[in-house]
């Protein structure tokens, strides 16, 4: 992963010490995600994907295509670390809280220790934010959608977040933070 990871990244916005890092980073979220209990994933179970039903209490689910065995977080992570909604941090923790509480009362694979739990949930937040961040910029820079550049700010947010709570995140933030300095100063256009 190291090297694959190295090389994704782009080169021309960041020193190699930073290229270390983000490569040490990917290793740390990768290990982390593949330690979890494998599930089935919508892999994209976020709000513009999900519709009210009038008939029913559940809501109607779109977008299967993505769907894989995953992470047990993984959906988790989409719904509460959307990239289009703001959730209040209270609230995300309290829904987590309600979920880990629901899934072990329902024998579903999660860790025995709450803040375990959480941990991987935001560890997993992290992996998912810089997903769609480059997600994002693909869409500008290959398709023209600049709508999206507009949403990538709360992404950032919600990255950078997770990052300075987890000291094994830090340098993670620092590329960020590298890459972003790098970005004004060029005027460059994620």
């Amino acid at each position: 992963m190291g090297q694959a990871a190295a090389t994704c990244f782009p080169a021309c916005f960041a020193s190699p010490r930073a290229r270390t890092a983000w490569s040490r980073g990917c290793e740390v979220l990768l290990a982390n995600n593949l330690a979890q209990p494998v599930v089935f994933v919508h892999r994209d179970y976020h709000s513009r994907n999900l519709m009210v039903c009038e008939a029913d209490a559940n809501p109607g689910v779109l977008d299967f295509q993505d769907a894989v065995a995953g992470p047990i977080t993984y959906d988790l992570v989409s719904l509460y670390k959307d990239a289009y909604i703001r959730w209040d941090e209270e609230f995300v923790l309290d829904q987590v809280a309600r979920y880990w509480s629901e899934a072990r009362r329902a024998g579903l694979p999660v860790d025995a220790d709450f803040a375990a739990f959480y941990r991987d949930f935001e560890w997993m937040g992290v992996q998912r934010q810089l997903k769609v961040l480059g997600i994002f910029a693909r869409l500008f820079h290959r398709d023209g959608k600049s709508a999206y550049l507009d949403d990538m700010p709360r992404v950032l947010a919600g990255l950078t977040g997770a990052c300075e709570r987890y000291r094994e995140l830090g340098p993670l933030r620092h590329v960020v933070d590298e890459v972003e300095a790098n970005v004004a100063r060029t005027g460059f256009t994620f």
